[in-house]
């Protein structure tokens, strides 16, 4: 650890370190006992990833820039520096402004500390980048595995001079470096080699500076090369470092780049390019998309209520049934997967019974489907952009070219609320209306986040992008205003997001998306051939009501749904009278009822439950013997090894579900019977699962609050006082230890954190002894306090619990 770094964080004014804690909450998260501990924490490779990973490409440019340099470097220099690298004649009109903004955004995260005229990186920063700018590594490390033979001969071909014997082999590899350091030797060196080792050198020029050769490790003099690699091994151009790897050295590689580090450079991001949208055209699209969205999900947990899925052995959804929900909602099956897994993230689905049980509605899907269609939209958004599960990779091969299904474990990526995030932040960037090509949005990302471009996040913007449009979080392509609400609100939380709020605030998305929303209608249109249109979106009661009595046969700007028996069947199976379905058909048809479609609904009635089928292990009970008769007649009833007896019962070794579908399917309509002989209803909303606990987002960090970060800063403050000084102990006040209730004790440290005051309190430790404590509280979260412990002079944690009163000390 550098004291020189220590001492620029002590010189740091408060409002400094508020800005440092609060960009790098989890330097705090616990609070470090004084400024060395934050200092430690700052430079640790970890905590530097994660902030780099947070750089645009010119400020990481900046970065780079004074980690090839090795030591302290003038903000002049730097600029300079950086201006080879611009395109165009190397000059850019604001760059020196922009370097300087870049340096404060660095030293305000601790990245970079120093005065203008002699910056330098933090700890640690050379360590994590270990490749800055494409360059490889320096000749003293590049060549450090080499022996001291070994590069005394290299010395020798790149014509230094015979080499006088070096004390070890680390004399010989700062000799070497010094060679390799000289432009001019460097610049003689590629000019002896052949052509085809120039070409070598050009493709490691601009990094990667590492490529792997067979034998990496021969021993080859400039005499005896025999291919344009050895030329290269020979003179030190490249060096081995492994048994089939070679890297280039740093030296070679600024000369090869002609003193540039970056081989172009510009400081602002690149330009979003795509289609002109116009803005409200697009938010209606987005609406339409977000009510269609809803109504999807809806329709499934209804037919799920009813008619739910098995859960596989291995967790998930099967293939067949992801085809039924695709042919449901009348979609692709890559959309079915996209509603199957947000009503999961949400929570609104999930599975019954275990892992051999079914996928069902949760309890938290009956006060879903009661909210506005709005609400219900951004519950839905919510989940989606928080959830880590990637629904585009639904029907892909694992890396054991097992099946990806809709549900399965397996589905997670970490990155992928992240991910989404920055899409949608790329499209809130963008004009109003403008609707950015894919490319162009993967362009931003790769300047705003280039350390965090890996082979998979390409993929995830390309489904965030694609999801988003499903959704109705963006129309034409571009982000609607109700969109671009949803990312403002998900900043604030993912509560603030979901709308959870006992009253909407102006102006979030469910407000913006309301007005847009189509007006629902209470009536369809029955016609003769058994069919009814609906000439809009129909109400949630009428929807889900249709949705048992009849099926969906086409979907669009009306929608058509067709009666039959089977149908009909459901209805009568849960609870409906075939009074009940013609007066509910009355009632909410702009037309009269058609006669076929009342004969349909008399003619099932009148066969629905005429034969009772209950538990024996089942039975099926008759008051028609001739009925009976035909059953066991028939050659598709010897499955069931029926045993007649009574003339009106017949036995059965199946089970009671299992005979009542055979039934059905040889063409008749029993009903389920109970023990008592009463029929079992089958009510579709009362098969529920538990309501899933809502998934912890987790996130690169997190936010504090102002008040936290201060306290924060100034427990640091008080701890790096007695550090410096050695401060001893304080004692704690004579007398017995405060004892106030736990309601008061907690609102006098939130208050005490509040306004910076420090208190006495009572604590119990592991036996239960009381003692006095002088404290500087800093934050309360878990059930502990952390807080400045005056009377051990050190930061510490306290339980909550056992802290047993407080009262006021006077400074």
């Amino acid at each position: 650890m550098s004291d020189e770094f220590i001492q620029w964080l002590r010189e740091r004014d408060d409002e400094q370190l508020c800005a440092l804690t609060s960009a790098r909450p989890e330097l705090v998260t616990p609070v470090p006992a004084h400024l060395a501990g934050l200092a430690a924490r700052a430079t640790s490779p970890s905590a530097i990833g994660r902030v780099l990973d947070r750089l645009d490409r010119f400020t990481l440019a900046v970065v780079e820039t004074l980690t090839v340099h090795c030591g302290p470097t003038s903000l002049d220099a730097l600029v300079c520096s950086l201006s080879r690298a611009l395109p165009g004649d190397g000059r850019s009109a604001g760059l020196a402004a922009r370097v300087s903004a870049a340096v404060d955004r660095l030293c305000a995260l601790a990245l970079v500390y120093g005065r203008r005229e002699a910056l330098d990186v933090a700890p640690g920063v050379r360590e994590v980048l270990e490749s800055p700018a494409g360059l490889g590594p320096p000749a003293v490390e590049v060549f450090r595995h080499y022996p001291q033979e070994r590069l005394e001969a290299i010395i020798r071909d790149v014509g230094a001079g015979t080499p006088a014997p070096f004390a070890d082999s680390a004399a010989a590899r700062g000799r070497l470096a010094g060679v390799l350091d000289d432009l001019r030797t460097v610049e003689r060196l590629v000019a002896e080699v052949s052509p085809q080792a120039r070409a070598a050198l050009a493709e490691l020029a601009w990094g990667p500076p590492s490529g792997r050769v067979p034998n990496a490790r021969r021993e080859v003099t400039a005499a005896s090369a025999k291919s344009p690699i050895e030329e290269l091994l020979a003179r030190g151009l490249l060096a081995a470092t492994g048994d089939e790897s070679v890297a280039l050295p740093k030296e070679v590689g600024l000369f090869l780049r002609g003193g540039r580090l970056h081989r172009d450079l510009s400081p602002e991001p690149p330009p979003l390019t795509g289609k002109r949208r116009d803005p409200d055209l697009a938010d209606r699209t987005a609406a339409a998309q977000a009510f269609a969205f809803v109504r999807s999900v809806e329709d499934l947990c209804e037919r799920w209520g009813f008619d739910p899925p098995g859960v596989l052995r291995t967790g998930g959804l099967a293939v067949r049934d992801l085809k039924r929900v695709a042919t449901l909602l009348d979609v692709s099956e890559a959309v079915a997967a996209l509603v199957v897994e947000v009503a999961f993230a949400a929570g609104l689905i999930a599975a019954g019974g275990g892992v051999d049980g079914d996928w069902l509605p949760t309890t938290a899907y009956d006060m879903w489907r009661v909210k506005s269609t709005e609400d219900r939209w951004a519950v839905l958004t919510s989940a989606w952009l928080t959830t880590d599960r990637v629904p585009g990779v639904v029907g892909e091969r694992d890396d054991r070219d097992r099946l990806l299904n809709a549900l399965h474990p397996d589905l997670r990526r970490s990155a992928a609320p992240e991910v989404r995030t920055a899409a949608l932040g790329v499209l809130a960037d963008a004009e109003r209306g403008l609707a950015p090509a894919p490319a162009a949005v993967l362009d931003r990302l790769t300047w705003e986040q280039p350390r965090r471009r890996k082979p998979n996040r390409d993929r995830l913007v390309e489904f965030a992008l694609k999801e988003a449009e499903v959704l109705g979080v963006t129309g034409l392509g571009a982000l609607a205003a109700h969109g671009a609400a949803l990312l403002r609100s998900a900043s604030a939380g993912p509560a603030a997001a979901a709308g959870n709020g006992a009253r909407r605030q102006p102006g979030s998305a469910a407000d913006l998306l309301g007005p847009l929303l189509p007006e629902p209608v209470d009536h369809v249109l029955l016609q003769a051939d058994l069919t009814a249109v609906a000439p809009g979106p129909l109400t949630a009661e009428l929807n889900r009501w249709l949705a048992i009595t009849a099926d969906v046969e086409s979907t669009g700007g009306a929608t058509v749904y067709r009666f039959g028996e089977q149908s009909i069947r459901r209805a009568l199976d849960a609870g409906h009278s075939a009074g009940d379905l013609l007066s509910m058909l009355e009632s909410h048809s702009a037309t009269p009822v058609p006669q076929p479609l009342s004969y349909l609904v008399s003619d099932v009635a009148r066969r629905h439950g005429r034969i009772r089928v209950g538990t024996a292990s089942a039975y099926i009970r008759c008051d028609d013997p001739a009925l009976l008769d035909q059953v066991t007649a028939d050659k598709r009833s010897v499955p069931l090894r029926l045993r007649r007896l009574a003339p009106t019962v017949i036995a059965s070794r199946t089970t009671r579900v299992a005979l009542v579908d055979a039934l059905r399917a040889m063409g008749y309509a029993p009903v389920a019977e109970s023990l008592d002989g009463d029929v079992v209803i089958a009510q579709l909303d009362t098969r529920r699962a538990e309501a899933a606990p809502p998934a912890k987002v987790t996130s690169s960090f997190s936010g504090l609050s102002t008040e936290v970060v201060a306290a924060a800063v100034r427990a640091m403050r008080a701890g790096d006082a007695a550090h410096l000084a050695r401060r001893k102990p304080t004692g704690a006040p004579a007398g017995q230890v405060p004892r106030t209730p736990s309601t008061a004790t907690i609102a006098a440290l939130q208050e005490a954190i509040k306004q910076g005051t420090r208190v006495w309190i009572g604590y119990l430790d592991s036996q239960g002894n009381a003692s006095s404590r002088i404290l500087e509280p800093a934050r309360i979260e878990a059930g502990y306090l952390t807080a400045y412990d005056e009377t051990r002079a050190a930061v510490h944690r306290f339980q909550l619990h056992r802290i047993t009163g407080i009262a006021d000390i006077n400074d």
